[in-house]
């Protein structure tokens, strides 16, 4: 079974190569990716069934509720599965052993984490019985958000007392914790999978705290700011990226922008109402044509060129859910070359996926791990398959070409 799967990999590369070498129309790429993107995530997804526990879930015993949740989310965005197929169902009855009265789904600790991957993968499954469950879980989350509301309780007895605090509107890992753009957008990603508008004030207070993670003079008023549009790890206690700080010419202490986080800040800011114009949209989209890459996490390198594949297949998800959500599917770098970000993430992933489905990345922030990096990839993978359904080809003469070719 497994060679026929490869062989119909490669029948469909084969495929692939022909249509482009030909200039075709875009409908006919359309097809051939979309085969191999559902050939890919079928064999993501034979490999996340296989790895499942006999209670259910996915995670080991060293692993948070977030593991069988990010599974979960992957397995029932496919249409071969719902919640009512027996293996999710199982899943999604381990996940819910963690709910707590206060309304999160944890284990202790990464109380915010494990709750926001928690809420997306529940809203992923449709299923009304779930709703009383997840309207809970979101009370629990708005909680943790960093508000002039929040009682103080923080490591320091921090209290954000209005929006002028850098904490104002951010997330952390758990209740009181130093608030940071990884688990802001795991957050937002859970409200606005939960189905809350752009209006509620959640997204508003957002708005704050990522335009402070920006490096945007313009509108971020922190000290570190530099100027060329990308986002950083946190504003909160003087700022911090992943991808380290430099001096500037004039001796300004200055954080580096880097993908992921740019990515992520880009998404929130679309999922809060903000358009395209707005200067904080213009920013982030300047810095994605001017770091345009799918082979590695871009910006991180400039911290030492160990990092630069840490992070990454959370990067390539960022990226997927970001590119779909500002829904354009060519992006013209600032070189002038054109992508097609579903094209070239779907050729990336397809050549990174292991012989037994899964893929894996490096150690650091958990990647070392299949079933969490497999998720990862299959996810974006679906964030590409969905954006083709809704982006149909426009010009048949665009010369759209596979990066590989």
């Amino acid at each position: 079974m497994l060679r026929r799967a490869f062989l119909v990999a490669g029948v469909a590369l084969i495929a692939l190569k022909c249509v482009f070498a030909d200039a075709p129309a875009r409908a006919e790429s359309k097809i051939v990716y979309s085969a191999l993107a559902q050939n890919t995530v079928n064999k993501g997804l034979e490999f996340l069934q296989h790895q499942q526990k006999p209670d259910g879930g996915w995670q080991s015993e060293q692993d948070p509720p977030a593991m069988t949740a990010i599974v979960l989310k992957a397995l029932v965005q496919d249409e071969k599965f719902d919640a009512s197929t027996p293996a999710v169902k199982k899943g999604y009855d381990k996940l819910l052993t963690y709910q707590l009265e206060n309304g999160g789904i944890y284990q202790d600790l990464l109380a915010n984490y494990n709750t926001a991957i928690a809420v997306s993968a529940l809203a992923a499954a449709e299923d009304p019985a779930m709703k009383p469950r997840i309207d809970k879980a979101v009370a629990y989350l708005k909680g943790l958000q960093w508000t002039e509301n929040t009682p103080a309780g923080g490591p320091k007895g921090e209290k954000v007392a209005d929006d002028k605090n850098p904490w104002y509107g951010g997330w952390g890992y758990g209740r009181h914790a130093r608030p940071d753009g990884s688990n802001m957008q795991l957050a937002l990603d859970a409200l606005h999978d939960a189905g809350l508008k752009a209006e509620d004030p959640a997204f508003k207070a957002a708005v704050k705290f990522a335009s402070r993670m920006q490096n945007l003079s313009e509108t971020n008023d922190q000290p570190w700011t530099g100027n060329d549009g990308g986002f950083t790890y946190t504003p909160a206690n003087n700022g911090e990226s992943m991808a380290g700080e430099v001096v500037s010419p004039e001796g300004d202490r200055r954080l580096r922008s880097y993908g992921s986080m740019t990515y992520a800040g880009l998404k929130s800011m679309i999922y809060a109402g903000l358009a395209k114009d707005d200067p904080r949209v213009k920013g982030a989209w300047d810095w994605i044509r001017a770091n345009w890459t799918l082979d590695e996490n871009p910006g991180m390198r400039l911290g030492g060129d160990e990092k630069a594949q840490q992070g990454y297949y959370y990067y390539l998800h960022t990226f997927a859910r970001a590119l779909n959500a500002y829904d354009e599917p060519v992006i013209t770098d600032a070189k002038g070359k054109k992508h097609d970000w579903r094209v070239e993430l779907i050729d990336k992933l397809a050549s990174l996926q292991q012989p037994d489905g899964s893929w894996v990345g490096e150690k650091r922030w958990m990647e070392g791990n299949p079933v969490l990096v497999t998720s990862y990839a299959v996810l974006a993978l679906q964030e590409a398959q969905a954006d083709l359904k809704e982006h149909p080809p426009r010009n048949p003469n665009d010369e759209i070409r596979s990066p590989n070719e």
